[in-house]
């Protein structure tokens, strides 16, 4: 690892005290997520992250590619963007995990935070920490589309992964919602029948396909009767 500037240790032999002393400081973890989803030029991250601060964000950066975790897109301009590093990448389980962690404590108190920013560009990470491969149930594909920002998840064999892009022809279900409403759902504020009944959110695909996909995502009951479908099962169907 890169010799770092001097800053306040842990000073703890311990995998967890190095892992905070890299990415525990206010602000950190929030870049990492940005740059999970996509590489992002320098004022795409300011927007991303309101608050931060144009100098508290050089700081963080520059922290972040001493230690090996980002790097510039070019060396030579700022602006150019910034990426993670295969160390870097190494933090999307955890990042994944905290994520899960905060959907569960929204969940049990939907309403009494206070009114939150939001971004479309959050919502392909929100979707991945929220898929529980252990429920897939059909080899299917969900499509979203959260204000422009467009994803899908595929589920092949009993495994669920969240990819970028649309997904074309193979999309078996397809939705479409504001960035709020998206995270009204995740959140537990509002539920996804009256979402849709509200006109807050809009579904095409064949009925059958919604149950399965809100319960791949823990946002509603196994359907009734559905099994999972051996791989054998699911391509003769």
């Amino acid at each position: 690892m890169k010799e770092q500037r001097d800053r306040r240790t842990y000073g703890q032999q311990c995998g967890l005290a190095v892992s905070l002393d890299m990415v525990g400081e206010r602000w950190t973890l929030l870049i990492i997520r940005e740059l999970l989803v996509r590489p992002r030029r320098y004022r795409d991250l300011l927007d991303a992250l309101p608050g931060i601060g144009t100098n508290l964000l050089a700081d963080r950066l520059a922290f972040l590619t001493e230690a090996g975790i980002v790097q510039p897109l070019d060396a030579e301009r700022r602006t150019a963007g910034y990426a993670l590093t295969e160390l870097g990448k190494e933090l999307r389980e955890p990042v994944l995990a905290l994520a899960r962690f905060g959907l569960t404590l929204l969940a049990e108190q939907p309403g009494h935070l206070p009114t939150s920013v939001t971004r479309a560009s959050w919502a392909a990470l929100a979707i991945e920490s929220m898929v529980d491969s252990t429920r897939t149930l059909v080899d299917e594909v969900y499509e979203f589309d959260i204000e422009g920002e467009v994803f899908h998840v595929r589920i092949s064999n009993g495994e669920a992964r969240t990819v970028p892009g649309a997904a074309g022809a193979d999309a078996t279900l397809r939705v479409v919602t504001d960035a709020r409403t998206f995270f009204d759902l995740g959140g537990g504020v509002i539920e996804p029948v009256e979402a849709v009944v509200s006109g807050a959110v809009s579904v095409t695909g064949p009925p059958a396909a919604l149950p399965r996909c809100l319960f791949l995502l823990g946002l509603g009951g196994r359907p009734s009767g559905d099994r999972v479908l051996s791989a054998a099962e699911s391509a003769g169907r």
